[in-house]
């Protein structure tokens, strides 16, 4: 066991060094570790699972070294058989990758040399395949065999930055060690063969706020409390090198630009302690009177600013907002100002960040104050009114010159000029009015009339003696008052009737009244009949003290016949002053009613007509009549034509028709026209005759037989019964059957009067009573003219 173990460690120690190469090289992708792996599993296999291979073949491994630079081919290795005994008896012969062009071989010596300089991060090895040739046959002496060239690498490629540049933030006032980021380097030569592509890591610039990992590549701060309100961009310049950062290793670089992204680490600043600001004494309510504004030298969310008033002296005067933008702060008026009330106002203002970082808190508070000292600037201002507005009140038809009223303004600058009044032109136009210019007194230029304008707006313009510029108007409101010139009358004119059958007392109007006067709060109105009209019989007035009267019958009964119209006057009066009244007449017309008092006519010509259905009734039934006479008649047209198409529906009917021709024959004795012996004898019938109420087939039909015997009518008729009841071909409704035969036998035996031997003067016709009900009319109709004949013979 010790012995075998022995040779198998021998061997893999002897084609792993290269010294000799199996027949069957492995596969070129398969690294050394996975062939010591297969050796080992030989060892632990045992000797049943190795057994050893008689080799022909002697060489030792391959190597070529990259970016060959000198002038003669470089030598590979050499091949030998040892079938070879030297006498040249051998010739070798190379196949594979690059055999030819890249690699040579020496047929005689087995000599193998590289053609030209290779590279290995190209291709870092060759698979090529050598033959051993007996010289004088051609007759391989070995197996082909596969062996490896691998081209040996040298430190050609310096390593490279393939993401550069980089690009990294960092908070500003992050502590030493802060990760920022990490560079990776490659390295294209071999990393299993020496220290070629062994990288190691080194900043050049940079220093002493960053440094970086040698081996790994990572960035990180190495200067504490980087301020970014000092410096905000880095750049930094990182070397990557091989072969362990020796000396004689090649290098790369690469830039990181590392940016200190801000932290709200400031607190927001005035660069004044005490901040003047002058506002004139006419600004607006709401407009801007100043700006302010805190300097935060942090970026984004943490340099918003909010201000805020401190409550005190002159702070409920104004108001303070930020502008988003900008970041200042507004002040607003919120009250007006006045010069000559007070000139100044000082109050303070607090300015703060709205984001808070608690790792700056133990630096102070995060806030800064002002002093804001606004001082009033007094401006020359137009005459003020001691009211908004006035309010004056006038009769109408007042004189001209009568004096309405007065407006008062003044100057309330320092130097109180005098004031001058006007009234706009525009606000009178017809100038109603006019007024005193020093005064202000109001008085009339027209006469007013209430019923014309009730209410006339005007404005007064005051003006400053010293500024005529400046003015300044109040509306002044002038009510005319009412008069009482009017007399009362009607409200609406009234349509009023009495019903025939009316009764003593009843109400058959309620009246009220209207005055073109404005009637003062509780005016009152009061009706009355007048005095030589008291004594009425038929109606008279009654006042129900609510500025409304009702008209009451005073009979129990009207007629239209004797009297159809009444006029009852009605005096109503006001209660303004003077008292005016007027007279107003009310038509009462008689008027036919229901006994429930609904109105029926008030027409006179209506009493000879019939109590009835009304005209708009009478109109609505004849209507009526006149649809449902169009319908009867549009049913029977209907009707009519469906009957008329029971026989022929359409123009594709193909069923026999009645042909009527408007032609007279020759009689009897015509028989060039038609043979009609055809329409008695059966034996006419032609043979194969086709019915032609029906579509015809392809088959024949079928021959009908007809009975001989030509009296037996009934049973000829039943056998054409029985075949059109039976026939399968027949359509699916009622036709017309003709029968080509003319019976004998029946109970009327001949109608025709050509046969007749006796006149009809002799003939009895009680027999036709014996024949059934079918021949009852006939009988009747022969019955009267028998009778009739004996009468006439009788009279005779």
């Amino acid at each position: 066991m010790l012995t075998r173990n022995c040779l198998l460690l021998f061997l893999w120690f002897v084609f792993d060094n290269g010294l000799l190469t199996p027949l069957h090289s492995p596969p070129q992708n398969r690294p050394a570790k996975e062939q010591r792996r297969g050796i080992v599993e030989l060892m632990r296999n045992g000797p049943s699972s190795f057994q050893r291979v008689k080799r022909g073949w002697v060489w030792n491994q391959f190597f070529v070294l990259e970016e060959y630079m000198g002038s003669d081919p470089q030598y590979v290795g050499k091949l030998h058989s040892d079938l070879d005994k030297g006498d040249s008896a051998v010739k070798y012969t190379l196949s594979g990758d690059g055999a030819g062009s890249i690699f040579t071989i020496d047929e005689i010596t087995g000599d193998i040399h590289a053609l030209r300089s290779l590279d290995r991060e190209e291709k870092p090895y060759y698979t090529l395949r050598a033959q051993a040739v007996d010289i004088k046959t051609g007759r391989p002496l070995e197996p082909e065999s596969e062996f490896v060239i691998k081209v040996q690498d040298i430190n050609d490629n310096e390593p490279k930055f393939l993401e550069g540049p980089y690009t990294a933030s960092v908070p500003e006032m992050s502590p030493v060690g802060t990760y920022v980021t990490q560079v990776t380097a490659t390295d294209a030569d071999d990393p299993t063969y020496g220290n070629s592509a062994r990288v190691v890591y080194s900043i050049l610039r940079g220093q002493p706020y960053f440094a970086v990992e040698p081996k790994t590549g990572v960035i990180r701060t190495a200067l504490p409390n980087m301020d970014r309100e000092v410096k905000e961009l880095y750049q930094i310049l990182i070397q990557a090198k091989d072969m362990g950062g020796q000396l004689g290793g090649l290098a790369g670089t690469t830039t990181i630009n590392i940016t200190l992204s801000d932290v709200n680490d400031n607190p927001p600043r005035f660069p004044k302690n005490i901040i003047h600001l002058r506002v004139p004494e006419s600004s607006p309510v709401g407009s801007t009177v100043g700006r302010i504004k805190a300097h935060d030298p942090d970026a984004g969310k943490n340099a918003e600013v909010e201000y805020t008033i401190v409550p005190g002296d002159g702070g409920a005067m104004f108001d303070i907002t930020t502008n988003e933008q900008t970041q200042e702060g507004i002040l607003i008026l919120k009250k007006p100002l006045d010069y000559e009330t007070k000139k100044s106002y000082t109050f303070k203002v607090d300015a703060s960040n709205a984001q808070l970082d608690h790792r700056f808190h133990n630096t102070g508070p995060f806030k800064d104050t002002a002093t804001i000292k606004i001082n009033i600037l007094d401006v020359d201002e137009p005459p003020v009114f001691d009211k908004s507005s006035y309010t004056m009140n006038v009769y109408e038809d007042t004189p001209v010159g009568i004096i309405i009223g007065a407006v008062t303004a003044q100057d309330m600058d320092a130097g109180s000029s005098p004031v001058r009044y006007s009234i706009d032109w525009k606000s009178d136009l017809d100038s109603y009015f006019d007024i005193d210019p020093v005064k202000g007194t109001i008085s009339t230029n027209e006469l007013l009339d209430r019923e014309n304008i009730p209410q006339h707006n005007i404005s007064i313009v005051a003006t400053k003696v010293n500024n005529p510029v400046l003015t300044s108007k109040v509306d002044v409101t002038v009510h005319v008052q009412d008069v009482n010139e009017f007399p009362p009358e009607f409200a609406i004119p009234y349509e009023t009737f009495v019903c025939e059958n009316s009764r003593v007392g009843q109400l058959i109007q309620t009246v009220s009244a209207k005055d073109r006067d404005m009637p003062p709060a509780g005016q009152k109105f009061f009706f009355k009949s007048p005095p030589e009209t008291i004594k009425n019989p038929n109606f008279t007035v009654q006042d129900f003290r609510n500025n409304t009267a009702g008209i009451l019958t005073k009979l129990s009964g009207f007629s239209r016949r004797l009297q159809d119209i009444y006029y009852l006057p009605v005096v109503i009066e006001d209660s303004g002053y003077p008292v005016l009244s007027s007279t107003n007449t009310l038509t009462i017309r008689v008027c036919g009613c229901d006994t429930d008092g609904s109105l029926l006519s008030c027409n006179v010509e209506a009493i000879f007509l019939p109590v009835g259905l009304s005209t708009g009734a009478l109109i609505a039934i004849l209507l009526c009549i006149i649809i449902l006479l169009v319908i009867v008649v549009l049913y029977v047209g209907l009707r009519r034509q469906k009957k008329k198409e029971t026989l022929m529906t359409s123009k594709e009917d193909i069923r026999d028709n009645v042909i009527h021709y408007d032609d007279e024959g020759g009689g009897e004795e015509d028989t060039h026209a038609f043979d009609i012996g055809t329409l008695r004898n059966p034996k006419v019938i032609k043979d194969n005759t086709c019915r032609r109420d029906v579509k015809p087939e392809t088959e024949p039909c079928p021959k009908i037989p007809v009975s001989q015997d030509s009296t037996d009518i009934r049973d000829f008729i039943c056998q054409r019964l029985q075949e059109n009841d039976f026939d399968t071909a027949a359509p699916p409704y009622d036709s017309l059957a003709t029968y080509a035969y003319e019976g004998e036998g029946s109970v009327a035996e001949s109608l025709s009067s050509i046969e007749s031997l006796t006149a009809d003067t002799d003939e009895d016709y009680n027999y036709l009573n014996e024949w059934g009900p079918r021949f009852k009319t006939l009988a009747g109709i022969f019955g009267e003219q028998e009778s009739h004949l004996d009468i006439k013979e009788n009279n005779l």
